[in-house]
């Protein structure tokens, strides 16, 4: 009897260690969520980058099939720098990208890529959840050159702050987990600057044009210089998402939409991006990234489909595949 007794104890204590109750799982939970803080408490920084550069060279010499030599170049780079402490977070990203492309027996390089974006995100835990977040976003978007309608590369269409974007946002973000962010602002002020006086005066990005008239002599002048500014206010939502598909192969995509409260609230103007990175070693990758924009108040000469030739709001797409030189920080 007492040897029964002594092995029906054992029992119970080997599954009470093999499968270990509600208690003891929260425990364990509570035990990471200390080690965690107790880390963040000693570096609460956490800093990081990565600099690609990549280009493409076509050369064609009495090639039967047609076509054009072709030299191309593209850099950029990303970096971040995130802050948790406590209930606080705030995430600081910079992404800087700038191309270039000869094709033929054309003398001059054109651009096809550039992009200067500062984002800064401070949130505060709300409902005592780790997954909720009190957040504020101050986000800016421009390009560092003049931009063409090429092939014309005589008339200037955009240039450093021309345009140039500026968004401030208060609101919640959801975070279930390191790769999700779901960011919901209801107060939300939108400036695009068009700090160039002829785009200004052309009401280019949708800003006040000027007013013409003509003087004592007959000449067309400006009787009322173009606004290098318009501000919205409405509603904005962010969303973020990264996976590690498969192993050295990582896709993160960025969805911003925005609607104007007092002007046309249904035209939401949309920003996506998605960006695909393949490593094949430390320091050889490959990225496939595209761009999508679309903009109510962004008049446009029409190129494709039924409307072709005419002037309004349209998509604008754009993808970049390159392969290169890439060092992580």
């Amino acid at each position: 009897m007492k040897k029964l007794l002594t092995i029906t104890i054992l029992g119970f204590c080997v599954a009470g260690f093999s499968q270990p109750n509600e208690a003891t799982t929260n425990l364990l939970k509570e035990a990471e969520k200390l080690k965690s803080e107790q880390a963040d408490s000693i570096n609460p920084w956490k800093k990081g980058g990565v600099i690609t550069i990549a280009g493409q060279q076509v050369s064609l010499t009495n090639w039967a099939a047609g076509g054009q030599s072709a030299v191309s170049a593209n850099g950029l780079l990303s970096m971040f720098a995130i802050y948790k402490k406590g209930d606080n977070t705030w995430a600081n990203n910079l992404e800087l990208a700038y191309g270039l492309i000869k094709q033929g027996d054309n003398k001059s390089w054109w651009k096809n890529d550039d992009r200067i974006q500062i984002t800064s995100k401070y949130g505060r835990k709300a409902f005592k959840s780790d997954k909720f977040y009190y957040s504020g976003l101050l986000d800016f978007k421009s390009q560092f050159a003049p931009g063409y309608n090429y092939p014309n590369d005589s008339v200037q269409i955009s240039t450093f702050l021309a345009p140039a974007y500026a968004l401030l946002a208060l609101g919640l973000d959801y975070k279930p987990n390191d790769n999700l962010s779901i960011f919901l602002a209801p107060v939300t002020g939108k400036v695009t600057i068009v700090n160039d006086e002829k785009l200004a005066n052309a009401g280019a990005f949708g800003v006040e044009k000027a007013v013409y008239g003509t003087d004592a002599t007959g000449n067309v002048v400006v009787t009322k210089k173009g606004l290098r500014h318009r501000e919205e206010f409405g509603g904005y939502l962010k969303l973020q998402y990264k996976q590690n598909v498969m192993e050295n192969v990582n896709f993160q995509t960025t969805l911003e939409l925005f609607s104007n409260y007092l002007h046309n609230p249904g035209n939401i103007d949309v920003n996506w991006t998605t960006l695909t990175s393949m490593k094949v070693n430390k320091y050889i990758s490959a990225t496939f990234g595209t761009h999508l924009i679309y903009d109510d108040d962004i008049i446009l000469e029409r190129n494709s489909g039924s409307k072709k030739g005419t002037f309004g709001p349209d998509l604008q797409f754009k993808q970049v595949l390159s392969v290169g030189l890439s060092y992580k920080f």
